[in-house]
């Protein structure tokens, strides 16, 4: 809390090794707060948020819900009731009534996955591993493959977005469809999304982990991340690791074949922004900062170009933009496209002529189709049905 009129620091309202989320709702006169918070419960999820209440002059915290899950709360204007959403990766939404004291007092609505679990629906495993230090845990959900036989091996693919300002994926509560983990799974891989170092939510230090190299964001956590897990359950097959992003994800998944050539077999990038000189200036610069040219001509850039690395290409790679991208522009994956050819490497190419940085749906569908068929091919050695028919892709009835 700090005096408005001069600025000057009064005290701290909330301290201690966790987050406050967000301020949901200040009383102005008892200086009453309600707030959500992540970390501070022992032995659950660190991402799961809690609701709170505190007051201004730095004491009576409490915890307000009991349940082990993830909270969404909306508080009334008097700061008397609160409307609190809760659920995990593995039980649907839950809608209760409290007063503002956390008691419930009515259950509004639930979630009810009859009809998905029916529908061969199999819920994520949240897990935790070491991090690539040996030292902070990282989470992340493991999508089984569907009809899983203890007694073979299965083809990995890790689903990637490095943040910083974000993460693999966004809520711990639950989804009934995470891009397509499920369907992913449902083809027969086995499906991760891991929140790597260098993604918020955590502490600073875990922040800041690759904070001067972004490059490498949240990337060495998947290699360590996907071989313990490979430790843990000896059906994953760790000689046949996909990778796949969008975006930040994108720019991920080539940075991890050409950083580290061996690991990742098949790699989908889509949108990717794999030269951030030529990216927007309001966002890696807040991480890196302006750029310096020491003096032997290096940069404190030059090592999250991937062009600069696309001699190192092994494994099978598929690139993808949409023409019309106005967030990461189409000559980003140019640059690297131009590198890989001089580099006298293969590769595969899909472009959308009219598809902005989020592809519309018939783009959408088409891309999911083709990254199915990829994967299949390439990583499982199998052969897909030829140009089968996505939903969005079908004629109206």
């Amino acid at each position: 809390m700090y005096d408005a009129a001069t600025g000057k620091l009064k005290h701290a309202v909330t301290e201690g090794a966790w987050n406050v989320d967000e301020v949901l709702h200040v009383d102005q006169d008892t200086g009453e707060l309600i707030l959500t918070g992540t970390g501070r419960e022992p032995g659950e999820d660190p991402y799961y948020r809690r609701i709170y209440s505190a007051n201004l002059d730095g004491k009576h915290l409490n915890l307000l819900t009991a349940e082990d899950a993830d909270h969404v709360a909306t508080v009334s204007g008097d700061g008397k009731f609160i409307v609190d959403i809760y659920s995990t990766a593995q039980k649907p939404q839950v809608m209760v009534l409290r007063d503002h004291s956390g008691q419930a007092i009515e259950e509004m609505a639930h979630g009810d996955i009859t009809r998905l679990k029916a529908a061969g629906w199999i819920a994520p495993e949240t897990f935790h591993v070491k991090a690539h230090d040996g030292k902070a845990d990282v989470y992340g959900l493991l999508f089984r493959p569907a009809n899983l036989d203890l007694s073979q091996k299965y083809p990995i693919i890790d689903f990637i977005y490095p943040g910083p300002q974000g993460g693999s994926f966004g809520t711990h509560g639950f989804q009934a469809s995470r891009v397509d983990s499920n369907a992913l799974a449902q083809l027969g891989f086995a499906v991760v999304q891991i929140e790597g170092m260098g993604n918020p939510k955590r502490s600073k230090a875990f922040h800041d982990e690759y904070l001067n190299d972004i490059g490498m964001n949240a990337i060495p956590d998947q290699i360590s991340g996907i071989k313990e897990l490979a430790q843990r359950y000896l059906w994953i097959d760790l000689d046949r690791v996909g990778m796949w992003g969008h975006s930040g994800g994108g720019n991920a998944t080539v940075a991890t074949m050409l950083h580290f050539p061996d690991f990742v077999k098949v790699g989908i990038a889509e949108s990717g922004n794999h030269e951030n000189r030529n990216y927007e200036d309001d966002w890696d610069e807040k991480w890196v900062g302006l750029l310096r040219t020491s003096a032997n001509g290096t940069t404190n850039y030059d090592s999250q170009a991937n062009a600069s690395y696309a001699g190192n290409l092994k494994g099978k790679l598929m690139l993808a933009h949409g023409m019309l991208d106005d967030n990461v522009p189409v000559s980003i994956t140019m640059l690297l496209i131009d590198a890989l050819v001089k580099a006298n490497k293969d590769f595969d190419l899909v472009i959308f002529p009219q598809a902005h940085h989020g592809y519309c749906p018939t783009a959408g569908a088409y891309m999911m189709r083709r990254r199915w068929d990829y994967f299949v091919t390439e990583l499982m050695k199998a052969t897909p049905p030829h140009e089968f028919p996505m939903p969005a892709l079908l004629p109206p009835k």
